[in-house]
């Protein structure tokens, strides 16, 4: 690893802690909503343990498998990038390509079921905070780095411009899931150009029609284009999950939920009640 990518994965470590801390620390003083809706206390501290530890399983197959994994890539990817994407302007190239190639990324953990097997495992929170950004299934990180490795190979992105991308990736992440209540005036002027708390938060919206659209990370931009842009208004009564599904899983079952046998799809014909009441607001 040479001195620039070094440098580059010590401050990503450094700068998403800090941003984590900060953001933890400010929705717990400026909530935009105030507890989770089931169970209390009691289970808003045995969720925080929940998604904390499914944080610590991810965190720890990262340099063991997905970063040795993604270096691999850049290093034997295929050499048809032209001198002239270089500097700046390649850097912000690679960000807008890379951008949009996780939205297509995220649209297909939806629209694919054996991908949503493991990507359920994150929309199962019942309520949004910090936490729920590091919330993931370790076969969808997994599956999620073998993906960008593809990628790196076909399109030969630089390790710096994959490593500045996941800093942006974990900030907006962060960000657009925290519980953290904005002034309208913010997050409407944010909301045209970036993905907010307020856009996010339909998309964990307990309907199948909300959860599979704003599938951006970043810009709004590609769900504006690609259809999938959704207009509903944040209501903070919105129950948070999936359709169909009931309470919290635990932290065992939440390891094995790609793997059990379906005996309903997330496909479904039948509709949860909420969903059905809001089909005729």
């Amino acid at each position: 690893m040479d001195a620039d990518t070094a440098f580059v994965l010590g401050a990503k470590v450094a700068l998403l802690g800090l941003w984590f801390l900060c953001f933890f620390v400010a929705e717990r003083l400026l909530p935009a909503a105030l507890k989770p809706r089931d169970g209390g206390k009691a289970a808003g501290l045995a969720r925080l343990r929940r998604n904390g530890a499914l944080w610590l399983l991810n965190s720890g197959l990262s340099p063991l498998v997905v970063v040795p994994l993604t270096a691999w890539a850049a290093a034997h990817s295929l050499p048809w990038r032209p001198d002239a994407w270089g500097g700046w302007s390649g850097l912000l190239a690679d960000l807008l390509l890379l951008d949009f190639l996780i939205y297509w990324w995220h649209r297909a953990n939806h629209e694919v079921p054996f991908l949503w097997r493991f990507h359920e495992v994150h929309h199962l929170d019942r309520f949004l905070d910090t936490t729920s950004a590091v919330r993931f299934h370790f076969g969808e990180v997994l599956l999620s780095g073998l993906a960008r490795a593809v990628i790196i190979l076909l399109l030969g992105f630089p390790l710096l411009s994959v490593l500045m991308f996941e800093t942006l990736i974990l900030m907006a992440s962060i960000f657009h899931h925290s519980n953290l209540r904005l002034p309208k005036t913010v997050e409407r002027a944010l909301s045209s150009v970036i993905i907010t708390p307020g856009i996010h938060w339909v998309h964990h919206h307990a309907c199948r029609r909300d959860t599979d659209s704003n599938y951006g990370t970043i810009l709004v931009l590609w769900d504006q284009l690609f259809g999938s842009r959704n207009r509903r208004e944040r209501r903070l009564d919105m129950r948070i999950g999936v359709e169909g599904r009931g309470g919290e899983v635990t932290l065992r079952a939440a390891l094995l939920q790609p793997f059990r046998r379906r005996l309903i799809s997330y496909s479904g014909q039948s509709r949860a009640a909420e969903c059905r009441e809001d089909s005729v607001r």
